[in-house]
């Protein structure tokens, strides 16, 4: 069976957005986690899928420009996840969300959708967010990894990662990097 493997950018106190929606202390939205020789399909909330087109879209119309939402050159990294995300099958579980410019999106509406998924042949799953649908899908049993990359701040008032969770998980450590700038990536198995 495929693996649901959830990657995330988190702060020390795990918050994945600040008040005004956003991460601002993410310098690149790069899959940073090491998952893309190993996945062939990526899982996304609503919430979230009309900006993740809008930001990837961009970085693949004009590679070479500065980004209209930051004002930045794509990195290196950006610009591979961006041809891998534009031939990869994107699947949106959203009730309210059901149009897309990308033709590899597909709209999904339950849990039952992603353990069916995970049954299909193919490589891994990797479930980019948000943060309900993450917690949702470990509170249903359908998570089988998470890679966190920590950055070193505490964001305070601002949208947490795990504030959801119905029921108590435990985890199992499969690996600690120390990656530049104080960042740390951490890998663990759902037990």
């Amino acid at each position: 069976m495929r693996k649901l493997i959830a990657g995330l950018k988190v702060s020390l106190d795990s918050k994945v957005e600040g008040p005004e929606g956003f991460a601002d202390w993410v310098s690149a939205w790069s899959e940073d986690y090491g998952l893309t020789p190993q996945i062939d399909a990526v899982v996304i909330g609503g919430g979230m899928y009309p900006g993740y087109e809008q930001y990837w879209t961009a970085i693949e119309n004009q590679p070479d420009q500065p980004h209209p939402l930051t004002g930045v050159n794509p990195t290196p990294a950006e610009l591979e996840w961006s041809r891998f995300a534009a031939e990869t099958p994107h699947y949106v579980m959203s009730s309210t969300v059901t149009t897309s410019e990308w033709k590899q999106t597909r709209f999904i509406g339950g849990t039952d959708d992603i353990a069916n998924l995970k049954r299909q042949p193919g490589k891994d799953i990797y479930l980019m967010g948000g943060a309900r649908l993450t917690a949702s899908l470990l509170d249903a049993g359908l998570l089988d990894e998470l890679r966190l990359i920590i950055y070193p701040l505490i964001a305070g008032e601002a949208k947490a990662l795990f504030a959801t969770i119905e029921h108590r998980h435990s985890l199992d450590l499969q690996r600690v990097k120390q990656l530049p700038d104080g960042l740390v990536s951490l890998v663990y198995t759902i037990k």
